[in-house]
């Protein structure tokens, strides 16, 4: 089978710029290799002439702070270069929390729990891959704590979970989920049932705060706690619960002056909560295409990202199946030794 000729290009970015595009197309494959420079997407860098393949959902945005040459590849919905980026304050962000780390470090005490916050759709996950790749590229092994059941990455839509982060995300499959804490919730938002959601955030938040103390290296690195992005009535009131069952000493809030100003006025005072903008390549998705999202993340915790086989299922009537045994015919008694007979 003859292969279709793609559009192909190459992007110079210059310093502090990104790269950003969409593949929206159910059979598109789109490669990027980097040719020259450096470069990085959500926080990982990216190898030099390696080729890296995305498929339909994608919503990439590769980040260079030095300048580099990207080759693109394949059909995308939309592609283009942008220099206004947050990128530089997410640093200064991370570069706070180390700061914090080195501090914990020297008095041995816990290292910076960080909660992220936000609605829907402004980057809250993509920020707090950012900072535990970061983290990670230093040495650390910071905790993850994703407390979304609806778009939630570490495992089953309906669920929450721990993990301890100890390499950089893939750039093609995200965090690594081996081994992950997972708790069941039952609900695709909190809204289903909030009194569970709270005692299950609870629960998650002392066993995970307990299995800081195990290793002081992961105790040091501290907690980056993804949310959902319900932030209004009951869902302000879950932000707060996680806040404190968390013991977090530190809040980022993604575009909403609204909820900064609520947080700063309810949160202790030793908690620093911060105000960032979003992203100017973050997506707004769907009620469709997060249910789509919810049914790829099932797909995916069954047969993970890349499938080399193609299983399918069939469903058939009973009445419909006939039953055979497979095997040679019995032997005759007289061929068997004295004594002995032919087990059926």
């Amino acid at each position: 089978m003859s292969e279709e000729i793609q559009p192909s290009m190459d992007y110079n970015l210059e310093a502090d710029s990104e790269l950003r595009f969409e593949v929206e197309d159910k059979n598109a494959k789109v490669y990027v290799t980097l040719i020259s420079g450096f470069a990085e997407m959500f926080g990982t860098e990216l190898v030099k002439k390696k080729k890296y393949e995305f498929v339909m959902g994608a919503k990439v945005a590769i980040f260079t702070y030095h300048g580099c040459v990207l080759h693109l590849a394949g059909k995308t919905e939309v592609s283009y270069i942008s220099k206004e980026t947050p990128m530089i304050q997410y640093l200064n962000c991370h570069a706070a929390l180390e700061q914090m780390r080195v501090v914990a470090e020297e008095k041995d005490e816990r290292g910076p729990v960080v909660m992220v916050v936000g609605p829907m759709d402004v980057g809250k996950s993509t920020l707090c891959r950012i900072l535990l790749n970061y983290a990670v590229r230093l040495g650390r092994r910071p905790l993850y704590a994703d407390t979304d059941v609806g778009q939630g990455s570490l495992s089953i839509p309906g669920t929450i979970g721990t993990i301890l982060v100890e390499r950089p995300a893939s750039i093609e499959e995200g965090v690594s989920q081996t081994a992950p804490l997972i708790y069941h919730f039952g609900h695709k938002t909190p809204s289903g049932n909030s009194v569970l959601y709270k005692a299950v955030i609870s629960k998650m938040a002392e066993v995970t705060l307990e299995s800081m103390n195990e290793n002081k290296r992961t105790k040091h690195s501290g907690i980056i706690i993804n949310t959902c992005g319900w932030v209004k009535g009951d869902g302000y009131a879950n932000l707060v619960h996680t806040a404190q069952a968390f013991e977090v000493n530190a809040i980022f809030v993604l575009d909403q002056e609204r909820l900064y100003n609520e947080l700063l006025r309810d949160i202790p005072s030793f908690v620093r909560v911060v105000l960032l903008p979003k992203s100017g390549g973050v997506v707004e998705r769907s009620k469709d295409l997060r249910a789509e999202n919810r049914d790829l993340r099932i797909k995916e915790y069954f047969y993970g990202h890349k499938t080399p086989l193609y299983p399918f299922s069939f469903e058939v009537k009973f009445a419909d199946l006939k039953l055979y045994k497979i095997g040679a015919p019995p032997l005759p008694d007289s061929c068997m030794p004295l004594g002995m007979k032919v087990m059926v």
